[in-house]
Protein backbone atom coordinates (compact mmCIF):
# COMPACT_ATOMS: atom_id res chain seq x y z
CA UNK A 1 0.00 0.00 0.00
CA UNK A 2 1.37 3.63 -0.53
CA UNK A 3 -0.29 7.11 0.15
CA UNK A 4 0.10 9.94 -2.10
CA UNK A 5 -0.42 13.29 -0.82
CA UNK A 6 -2.07 15.61 -3.37
CA UNK A 7 -3.11 18.14 -1.34
CA UNK A 8 -3.18 20.29 2.31
CA UNK A 9 0.57 18.90 1.96
CA UNK A 10 2.33 21.57 3.98
CA UNK A 11 -0.78 24.01 3.47
CA UNK A 12 -4.10 24.40 4.71
CA UNK A 13 -6.30 23.87 1.98
CA UNK A 14 -6.29 21.35 -1.27
CA UNK A 15 -7.37 18.14 0.94
CA UNK A 16 -6.62 14.85 -1.43
CA UNK A 17 -4.86 12.08 0.22
CA UNK A 18 -4.41 8.56 -2.59
CA UNK A 19 -4.50 5.42 -1.36
CA UNK A 20 -2.91 2.89 -3.94
CA UNK A 21 -3.33 -0.86 -3.09
CA UNK A 22 -1.70 -3.73 -4.15
CA UNK A 23 -4.10 -5.05 -6.23
CA UNK A 24 -4.42 -2.06 -8.37
CA UNK A 25 -7.53 -0.62 -7.23
CA UNK A 26 -7.33 3.23 -5.45
CA UNK A 27 -9.18 4.80 -3.08
CA UNK A 28 -9.55 9.00 -2.57
CA UNK A 29 -9.99 10.62 0.37
CA UNK A 30 -11.48 14.20 0.22
CA UNK A 31 -11.03 16.14 -3.25
CA UNK A 32 -10.54 19.54 -1.79
CA UNK A 33 -9.68 23.00 -3.82
CA UNK A 34 -6.74 24.99 -2.53
CA UNK A 35 -7.87 28.27 -1.87
CA UNK A 36 -6.28 31.80 -1.13
CA UNK A 37 -2.46 31.00 -2.66
CA UNK A 38 -2.43 34.08 -4.76
CA UNK A 39 -1.84 33.55 -8.52
CA UNK A 40 -0.68 29.70 -7.88
CA UNK A 41 -4.31 28.82 -6.67
CA UNK A 42 -5.51 28.29 -10.05
CA UNK A 43 -2.28 26.22 -11.29
CA UNK A 44 -2.71 24.05 -8.55
CA UNK A 45 -6.37 23.41 -9.06
CA UNK A 46 -5.84 22.46 -12.45
CA UNK A 47 -3.62 19.76 -11.68
CA UNK A 48 -4.70 17.19 -9.40
CA UNK A 49 -1.85 15.17 -9.31
CA UNK A 50 -3.64 11.84 -10.74
CA UNK A 51 -5.74 10.27 -13.51
CA UNK A 52 -9.61 10.19 -11.87
CA UNK A 53 -10.63 7.38 -14.20
CA UNK A 54 -7.90 5.51 -12.55
CA UNK A 55 -9.43 6.17 -8.86
CA UNK A 56 -11.94 3.57 -7.78
CA UNK A 57 -13.90 4.79 -4.97
CA UNK A 58 -14.02 8.20 -2.74
CA UNK A 59 -15.01 9.52 0.42
CA UNK A 60 -15.67 12.31 1.47
CA UNK A 61 -14.99 13.69 5.13
CA UNK A 62 -17.00 16.84 5.39
CA UNK A 63 -18.50 19.58 2.99
CA UNK A 64 -16.13 22.67 3.21
CA UNK A 65 -14.74 23.84 -0.04
CA UNK A 66 -11.21 22.63 0.90
CA UNK A 67 -11.82 19.42 1.20
CA UNK A 68 -15.05 19.02 -1.33
CA UNK A 69 -14.24 21.93 -3.83
CA UNK A 70 -12.88 19.95 -7.36
CA UNK A 71 -15.49 16.81 -6.77
CA UNK A 72 -16.81 18.40 -10.11
CA UNK A 73 -13.88 18.56 -11.72
CA UNK A 74 -12.94 14.80 -10.46
CA UNK A 75 -16.43 13.64 -12.07
CA UNK A 76 -15.48 15.88 -15.57
CA UNK A 77 -12.23 14.48 -16.15
CA UNK A 78 -13.53 11.12 -16.06
CA UNK A 79 -14.33 9.49 -12.33
CA UNK A 80 -16.82 7.32 -11.61
CA UNK A 81 -17.32 5.37 -8.76
CA UNK A 82 -19.36 6.13 -5.57
CA UNK A 83 -18.48 9.26 -3.43
CA UNK A 84 -19.24 7.91 0.25
CA UNK A 85 -20.45 10.80 3.19
CA UNK A 86 -22.56 11.39 5.65
CA UNK A 87 -26.57 12.44 4.85
CA UNK A 88 -25.83 15.41 6.66
CA UNK A 89 -22.28 15.98 4.26
CA UNK A 90 -24.53 15.28 1.25
CA UNK A 91 -26.81 18.08 1.70
CA UNK A 92 -24.40 20.84 2.57
CA UNK A 93 -22.13 19.52 -0.75
CA UNK A 94 -25.29 19.71 -2.99
CA UNK A 95 -25.17 23.99 -2.21
CA UNK A 96 -21.58 23.89 -1.56
CA UNK A 97 -20.27 22.58 -5.12
CA UNK A 98 -23.45 24.26 -7.18
CA UNK A 99 -22.41 27.59 -5.09
CA UNK A 100 -18.82 27.34 -6.31
CA UNK A 101 -19.35 26.65 -9.73
CA UNK A 102 -21.16 29.88 -10.03
CA UNK A 103 -18.32 31.80 -8.36
CA UNK A 104 -15.99 29.82 -10.65
CA UNK A 105 -17.77 31.12 -13.55
CA UNK A 106 -18.13 34.63 -12.37
CA UNK A 107 -14.25 34.79 -11.21
CA UNK A 108 -12.84 33.42 -14.64
CA UNK A 109 -14.22 36.39 -15.96
CA UNK A 110 -12.43 39.23 -14.23
CA UNK A 111 -9.05 36.38 -14.34
CA UNK A 112 -9.53 36.48 -18.49
CA UNK A 113 -10.27 40.18 -18.39
CA UNK A 114 -6.50 40.74 -16.45
CA UNK A 115 -4.64 38.02 -18.52
CA UNK A 116 -6.40 39.77 -21.75
CA UNK A 117 -4.46 43.03 -20.68
CA UNK A 118 -1.75 40.59 -20.31
CA UNK A 119 -1.11 39.18 -23.38
CA UNK A 120 -2.72 35.72 -21.58
CA UNK A 121 -4.69 32.92 -22.92
CA UNK A 122 -7.89 33.19 -21.65
CA UNK A 123 -8.95 30.37 -19.04
CA UNK A 124 -11.88 28.34 -18.89
CA UNK A 125 -13.74 27.67 -15.20
CA UNK A 126 -12.38 24.79 -13.35
CA UNK A 127 -15.83 23.57 -13.87
CA UNK A 128 -19.69 24.63 -14.48
CA UNK A 129 -22.90 24.34 -12.81
CA UNK A 130 -23.82 21.37 -15.21
CA UNK A 131 -20.38 19.50 -14.27
CA UNK A 132 -21.42 20.56 -10.39
CA UNK A 133 -24.63 18.79 -10.92
CA UNK A 134 -23.46 15.77 -12.23
CA UNK A 135 -21.21 15.34 -9.64
CA UNK A 136 -23.77 15.86 -6.63
CA UNK A 137 -25.16 11.76 -8.74
CA UNK A 138 -21.89 10.25 -7.48
CA UNK A 139 -22.62 11.22 -3.27
CA UNK A 140 -23.75 8.13 -1.75
CA UNK A 141 -24.51 8.06 2.63
CA UNK A 142 -23.81 6.19 5.03
CA UNK A 143 -24.23 7.01 8.65
CA UNK A 144 -22.41 7.21 11.68
CA UNK A 145 -20.46 4.06 13.21
CA UNK A 146 -21.22 1.40 10.95
CA UNK A 147 -18.88 -0.75 9.06
CA UNK A 148 -19.72 -0.62 5.35
CA UNK A 149 -17.66 -2.20 2.33
CA UNK A 150 -15.96 0.13 0.15
CA UNK A 151 -14.74 -2.03 -2.52
CA UNK A 152 -12.60 -5.49 -2.27
CA UNK A 153 -10.45 -5.81 0.47
CA UNK A 154 -11.47 -2.33 2.08
CA UNK A 155 -14.25 -1.16 4.76
CA UNK A 156 -15.00 2.12 6.41
CA UNK A 157 -16.30 3.56 8.83
CA UNK A 158 -17.38 7.38 10.00
CA UNK A 159 -17.24 8.62 13.39
CA UNK A 160 -18.25 11.89 14.34
CA UNK A 161 -15.61 14.80 13.71
CA UNK A 162 -17.16 17.52 15.67
CA UNK A 163 -16.18 19.95 13.05
CA UNK A 164 -19.02 20.98 11.20
CA UNK A 165 -22.27 19.21 10.59
CA UNK A 166 -21.99 15.58 9.47
CA UNK A 167 -18.37 15.71 9.38
CA UNK A 168 -16.50 12.60 9.58
CA UNK A 169 -13.04 11.32 10.56
CA UNK A 170 -12.84 7.92 8.52
CA UNK A 171 -11.69 4.92 9.71
CA UNK A 172 -10.21 1.94 7.19
CA UNK A 173 -9.58 -2.13 7.26
CA UNK A 174 -7.53 -2.65 4.27
CA UNK A 175 -6.86 -6.20 3.92
CA UNK A 176 -4.19 -7.26 1.50
CA UNK A 177 -2.59 -10.73 1.17
CA UNK A 178 -4.23 -11.84 4.64
CA UNK A 179 -2.92 -8.76 6.59
CA UNK A 180 -5.12 -6.22 8.11
CA UNK A 181 -3.79 -2.58 8.28
CA UNK A 182 -6.11 -0.10 10.12
CA UNK A 183 -5.73 3.45 8.80
CA UNK A 184 -7.57 6.77 10.19
CA UNK A 185 -7.75 9.80 8.51
CA UNK A 186 -8.51 12.48 10.64
CA UNK A 187 -10.98 15.16 8.55
CA UNK A 188 -10.81 18.23 10.26
CA UNK A 189 -11.19 18.10 14.28
CA UNK A 190 -13.54 19.93 16.05
CA UNK A 191 -13.60 21.36 19.26
CA UNK A 192 -14.04 19.14 22.87
CA UNK A 193 -15.93 22.18 24.18
CA UNK A 194 -18.27 23.70 21.01
CA UNK A 195 -21.01 25.61 21.87
CA UNK A 196 -23.11 23.86 19.11
CA UNK A 197 -22.06 20.77 18.37
CA UNK A 198 -21.03 17.09 20.26
CA UNK A 199 -17.34 16.63 20.75
CA UNK A 200 -15.83 14.52 18.62
CA UNK A 201 -15.83 10.89 18.60
CA UNK A 202 -13.35 7.91 20.35
CA UNK A 203 -11.92 5.29 17.56
CA UNK A 204 -10.85 1.80 17.21
CA UNK A 205 -6.89 1.52 17.18
CA UNK A 206 -4.83 2.55 14.42
CA UNK A 207 -1.89 1.09 12.59
CA UNK A 208 -1.80 4.52 10.40
CA UNK A 209 -3.10 7.75 10.76
CA UNK A 210 -3.53 10.82 8.40
CA UNK A 211 -4.24 14.10 10.93
CA UNK A 212 -4.91 17.83 10.46
CA UNK A 213 -2.84 20.20 12.11
CA UNK A 214 -4.06 23.44 11.37
CA UNK A 215 -3.75 25.17 14.86
CA UNK A 216 -1.06 22.30 15.95
CA UNK A 217 0.80 25.06 17.64
CA UNK A 218 -1.31 27.16 19.17
CA UNK A 219 -4.16 27.29 22.10
CA UNK A 220 -7.56 28.86 21.53
CA UNK A 221 -8.33 32.12 24.16
CA UNK A 222 -10.91 30.80 26.19
CA UNK A 223 -11.18 33.54 28.66
CA UNK A 224 -14.06 35.27 27.34
CA UNK A 225 -17.06 34.03 25.59
CA UNK A 226 -18.03 34.11 22.10
CA UNK A 227 -21.19 36.83 22.93
CA UNK A 228 -18.90 38.54 25.56
CA UNK A 229 -16.55 38.98 22.39
CA UNK A 230 -18.99 39.91 19.60
CA UNK A 231 -20.77 42.58 21.76
CA UNK A 232 -17.44 44.38 22.68
CA UNK A 233 -17.00 44.65 18.63
CA UNK A 234 -20.62 45.76 18.30
CA UNK A 235 -20.09 48.37 20.69
CA UNK A 236 -17.04 49.56 19.58
CA UNK A 237 -17.49 49.27 15.38
CA UNK A 238 -21.52 50.82 15.89
CA UNK A 239 -22.07 52.47 18.76
CA UNK A 240 -19.20 54.02 19.59
CA UNK A 241 -17.05 54.80 16.11
CA UNK A 242 -21.13 54.60 13.94
CA UNK A 243 -19.68 52.59 11.49
CA UNK A 244 -20.19 49.45 9.92
CA UNK A 245 -19.22 45.95 11.37
CA UNK A 246 -18.24 43.77 8.88
CA UNK A 247 -17.62 39.88 9.14
CA UNK A 248 -16.26 37.01 6.72
CA UNK A 249 -17.46 33.93 7.58
CA UNK A 250 -17.51 30.67 5.90
CA UNK A 251 -21.23 30.00 5.32
CA UNK A 252 -21.36 26.37 6.90
CA UNK A 253 -20.31 26.25 10.62
CA UNK A 254 -19.04 29.72 10.91
CA UNK A 255 -22.32 31.68 10.21
CA UNK A 256 -24.79 29.73 12.29
CA UNK A 257 -22.18 29.88 15.38
CA UNK A 258 -22.00 33.85 14.62
CA UNK A 259 -26.01 33.63 14.79
CA UNK A 260 -25.94 31.43 18.00
CA UNK A 261 -24.20 33.85 19.89
CA UNK A 262 -25.96 36.83 18.52
CA UNK A 263 -29.22 34.77 19.74
CA UNK A 264 -27.30 34.34 23.08
CA UNK A 265 -26.90 38.17 24.22
CA UNK A 266 -30.62 38.21 22.46
CA UNK A 267 -32.13 36.05 25.50
CA UNK A 268 -29.10 37.77 27.81
CA UNK A 269 -31.32 41.23 26.72
CA UNK A 270 -27.88 42.42 25.82
CA UNK A 271 -28.23 42.51 22.10
CA UNK A 272 -27.59 46.14 20.65
CA UNK A 273 -30.85 46.96 18.51
CA UNK A 274 -28.91 47.51 14.98
CA UNK A 275 -29.49 45.79 11.60
CA UNK A 276 -28.13 42.58 11.72
CA UNK A 277 -27.31 41.43 7.96
CA UNK A 278 -26.55 37.98 6.59
CA UNK A 279 -25.58 38.50 3.11
CA UNK A 280 -25.24 35.16 1.55
CA UNK A 281 -27.72 33.00 0.04
CA UNK A 282 -25.38 30.17 0.61
CA UNK A 283 -25.69 30.92 4.52
CA UNK A 284 -29.56 30.95 4.07
CA UNK A 285 -29.60 27.62 2.42
CA UNK A 286 -26.69 26.27 5.13
CA UNK A 287 -28.04 27.56 7.99
CA UNK A 288 -31.36 25.65 6.85
CA UNK A 289 -29.89 22.39 6.63
CA UNK A 290 -28.17 22.46 10.03
CA UNK A 291 -31.62 23.05 11.81
CA UNK A 292 -32.41 19.49 9.77
CA UNK A 293 -30.10 18.24 11.81
CA UNK A 294 -30.49 18.56 15.40
CA UNK A 295 -29.41 14.93 16.79
CA UNK A 296 -25.82 16.40 16.02
CA UNK A 297 -26.19 18.98 18.77
CA UNK A 298 -24.56 18.86 21.93
CA UNK A 299 -26.65 18.75 25.07
CA UNK A 300 -26.46 22.13 26.26
CA UNK A 301 -28.23 23.24 22.66
CA UNK A 302 -30.76 20.60 23.04
CA UNK A 303 -31.57 21.99 26.30
CA UNK A 304 -31.80 25.46 24.95
CA UNK A 305 -34.30 24.16 22.07
CA UNK A 306 -36.69 23.44 24.73
CA UNK A 307 -37.30 26.83 25.24
CA UNK A 308 -36.13 28.71 22.34
CA UNK A 309 -37.23 26.77 19.17
CA UNK A 310 -34.72 28.35 16.71
CA UNK A 311 -31.39 29.56 18.49
CA UNK A 312 -30.44 31.09 15.06
CA UNK A 313 -32.75 33.92 14.83
CA UNK A 314 -33.24 36.83 17.05
CA UNK A 315 -34.98 40.55 16.72
CA UNK A 316 -32.53 42.72 13.87
CA UNK A 317 -31.76 39.66 11.93
CA UNK A 318 -32.45 40.24 7.96
CA UNK A 319 -31.27 37.50 5.26
CA UNK A 320 -30.00 39.32 1.83
CA UNK A 321 -30.90 36.75 -1.35
CA UNK A 322 -30.55 38.99 -4.12
CA UNK A 323 -27.48 40.77 -5.87
CA UNK A 324 -29.28 44.04 -5.75
CA UNK A 325 -30.04 44.00 -2.21
CA UNK A 326 -26.57 43.41 -1.32
CA UNK A 327 -25.57 46.33 -3.32
CA UNK A 328 -28.16 48.37 -1.78
CA UNK A 329 -26.15 48.29 1.36
CA UNK A 330 -23.50 50.20 0.00
CA UNK A 331 -25.50 53.03 0.32
CA UNK A 332 -26.66 52.46 3.78
CA UNK A 333 -24.66 54.45 6.15
CA UNK A 334 -25.75 53.64 9.25
CA UNK A 335 -24.28 51.19 11.98
CA UNK A 336 -25.06 47.63 11.61
CA UNK A 337 -23.58 44.32 11.65
CA UNK A 338 -22.78 42.37 7.92
CA UNK A 339 -22.28 38.34 7.95
CA UNK A 340 -21.44 37.77 4.56
CA UNK A 341 -19.26 34.82 2.80
CA UNK A 342 -16.32 34.02 2.32
CA UNK A 343 -14.49 33.20 5.63
CA UNK A 344 -11.05 34.30 4.09
CA UNK A 345 -12.41 37.25 1.47
CA UNK A 346 -11.23 35.84 -1.26
CA UNK A 347 -14.18 35.22 -2.79
CA UNK A 348 -18.47 36.29 -1.98
CA UNK A 349 -20.15 39.14 -1.35
CA UNK A 350 -17.64 40.07 1.74
CA UNK A 351 -14.92 40.98 -1.04
CA UNK A 352 -17.06 43.58 -2.21
CA UNK A 353 -17.83 44.79 1.10
CA UNK A 354 -14.75 45.03 2.40
CA UNK A 355 -14.03 46.90 -1.16
CA UNK A 356 -16.58 49.41 -0.94
CA UNK A 357 -15.66 49.67 2.77
CA UNK A 358 -12.03 49.57 3.74
CA UNK A 359 -11.23 52.75 3.22
CA UNK A 360 -13.37 54.49 6.01
CA UNK A 361 -11.88 54.70 9.39
CA UNK A 362 -15.48 54.52 10.90
CA UNK A 363 -15.80 50.60 9.48
CA UNK A 364 -14.40 47.51 11.02
CA UNK A 365 -13.34 44.20 9.25
CA UNK A 366 -13.71 41.50 12.14
CA UNK A 367 -12.42 38.25 11.11
CA UNK A 368 -13.88 35.27 12.82
CA UNK A 369 -11.61 31.90 11.68
CA UNK A 370 -8.10 30.91 9.90
CA UNK A 371 -6.95 32.97 6.99
CA UNK A 372 -4.62 31.64 4.58
CA UNK A 373 -1.36 34.10 4.89
CA UNK A 374 -1.53 35.15 1.29
CA UNK A 375 -5.48 35.52 1.16
CA UNK A 376 -6.86 38.95 1.33
CA UNK A 377 -8.34 38.38 4.89
CA UNK A 378 -4.52 36.92 5.29
CA UNK A 379 -2.90 40.14 4.52
CA UNK A 380 -5.37 42.40 6.37
CA UNK A 381 -4.24 40.39 9.35
CA UNK A 382 -0.79 40.67 9.01
CA UNK A 383 -1.15 44.69 8.36
CA UNK A 384 -0.73 45.13 5.07
CA UNK A 385 -1.57 48.90 4.44
CA UNK A 386 -2.76 48.81 0.91
CA UNK A 387 -4.48 46.12 -0.91
CA UNK A 388 -5.53 44.78 -4.33
CA UNK A 389 -9.17 43.77 -4.65
CA UNK A 390 -10.35 43.40 -8.01
CA UNK A 391 -7.21 44.85 -9.52
CA UNK A 392 -7.79 48.24 -7.55
CA UNK A 393 -5.32 48.93 -4.52
CA UNK A 394 -7.14 50.22 -1.46
CA UNK A 395 -5.93 51.95 1.24
CA UNK A 396 -6.71 50.06 4.31
CA UNK A 397 -8.39 52.48 6.91
CA UNK A 398 -10.96 50.41 8.19
CA UNK A 399 -10.32 48.67 11.67
CA UNK A 400 -9.08 45.39 11.31
CA UNK A 401 -9.69 42.93 14.00
CA UNK A 402 -10.31 38.69 14.86
CA UNK A 403 -11.75 37.03 16.90
CA UNK A 404 -8.86 33.47 16.71
CA UNK A 405 -11.00 31.82 19.59
CA UNK A 406 -14.18 31.05 17.30
CA UNK A 407 -12.56 28.23 14.90
CA UNK A 408 -13.84 25.35 14.28
CA UNK A 409 -10.47 23.71 14.06
CA UNK A 410 -9.62 22.21 17.31
CA UNK A 411 -6.07 23.58 19.21
CA UNK A 412 -3.18 21.68 20.13
CA UNK A 413 -4.78 20.31 23.45
CA UNK A 414 -8.21 19.40 21.17
CA UNK A 415 -5.60 17.54 18.56
CA UNK A 416 -4.15 15.74 21.57
CA UNK A 417 -7.62 15.03 23.28
CA UNK A 418 -8.42 13.27 20.02
CA UNK A 419 -5.48 10.76 19.47
CA UNK A 420 -5.48 10.06 23.69
CA UNK A 421 -7.51 7.14 22.84
CA UNK A 422 -4.73 5.65 20.94
CA UNK A 423 -1.87 3.70 22.36
CA UNK A 424 1.15 5.50 20.23
CA UNK A 425 3.57 2.51 20.12
CA UNK A 426 1.08 0.37 17.95
CA UNK A 427 0.80 3.35 15.16
CA UNK A 428 3.41 2.49 13.23
CA UNK A 429 3.23 6.00 10.90
CA UNK A 430 1.43 9.11 11.73
CA UNK A 431 1.22 11.64 8.76
CA UNK A 432 0.76 15.46 9.38
CA UNK A 433 -0.97 17.51 6.82
CA UNK A 434 -3.67 20.37 6.77
CA UNK A 435 -1.37 22.66 8.36
CA UNK A 436 0.80 25.73 7.80
CA UNK A 437 4.68 23.77 7.40
CA UNK A 438 6.31 25.18 10.55
CA UNK A 439 2.89 24.61 12.78
CA UNK A 440 3.67 20.97 11.97
CA UNK A 441 7.33 20.73 12.45
CA UNK A 442 5.86 22.23 16.07
CA UNK A 443 3.24 19.93 16.02
CA UNK A 444 5.18 16.97 15.21
CA UNK A 445 8.11 17.34 18.44
CA UNK A 446 4.91 17.72 20.21
CA UNK A 447 3.67 14.25 19.21
CA UNK A 448 7.27 12.54 19.32
CA UNK A 449 7.38 13.96 22.87
CA UNK A 450 3.80 11.91 23.60
CA UNK A 451 5.50 8.66 22.28
CA UNK A 452 4.55 8.50 18.57
CA UNK A 453 7.84 7.30 17.02
CA UNK A 454 7.38 7.98 13.33
CA UNK A 455 5.95 11.10 12.39
CA UNK A 456 5.80 12.72 9.71
CA UNK A 457 5.44 15.70 7.20
CA UNK A 458 4.75 14.75 3.61
CA UNK A 459 5.50 17.14 0.84
CA UNK A 460 3.07 18.34 -2.18
CA UNK A 461 2.46 14.66 -4.22
CA UNK A 462 5.14 12.96 -2.33
CA UNK A 463 3.75 9.08 -2.46
CA UNK A 464 4.85 7.07 0.20
CA UNK A 465 5.34 3.06 0.54
CA UNK A 466 3.71 1.11 4.07
CA UNK A 467 5.10 -2.37 4.27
Amino acid sequence: MKIAFHGAARTVTGSKHLISLQNGKKLLLDCGMFQGLGRETDMLNRDLGFDPASISAMILSHAHIDHSGLIPKLVADGYSGRIYCTPATRDLTTVLLKDSAEIQQDEIKYVNKRNATEGIAYLKPLYTLEDATKALDHLDERGYNIWFDVMEGVQAMFTDAGHIIGSTCVHLKITENGKLTCLTFSGDVGRYRDVILKSPQDFPQADVIIMESTYGNSLHDNNLTTPDMLLRWIEKACLQKKGKLIMPAFSVGRTQELLFALNQLELENRLPDLPYIVDSPLSVQATEIVKRYPNYFNKYLQKIMESDQDPFAFKGLRYIQSVEQSKQLNFMNGPMVIISASGMADAGRVKHHISNNIENSRNTILFTGYCEPHSLGGRLLDGDKEVGIYGVMHEVHAEIGAIRSMSAHGDYEDLCQWLACQDPAKVKKLFIVHGEYNVQLDFKQRLLKKGFADVEVPELHSEIGLG
